[in-house]
């Protein structure tokens, strides 16, 4: 078994659109979409990851931040 770290580089941005996104499917109750409980418990992984690492979640302000995080990513129309 190989358990060598992975590091992937992220924005603020894109950690915060992300953390949401998985914030979000993770509230969800759709456990038909995993193949495997492992898939499940890698974006609970994650997502833990990522709450430990960002102060803005906890802002009174997350909404607008989001908002403006996903507005610097989405594509140009």
């Amino acid at each position: 078994m190989d358990d060598k770290e992975v590091n992937i580089k992220l924005t603020k941005d894109e950690a915060l659109v992300l953390f949401e996104f998985l914030a979000r499917f993770n509230e969800s109750d759709n456990p038909t979409i995993f193949e495997d409980q492992a898939e499940q418990r890698v974006l609970w992984d994650i997502e833990c990851i990522l709450e430990k690492q960002l102060v803005e979640p906890f802002s009174p302000y997350y909404m607008d931040i989001i908002k403006e995080a996903r507005n610097r990513i989405r594509d140009e129309e």
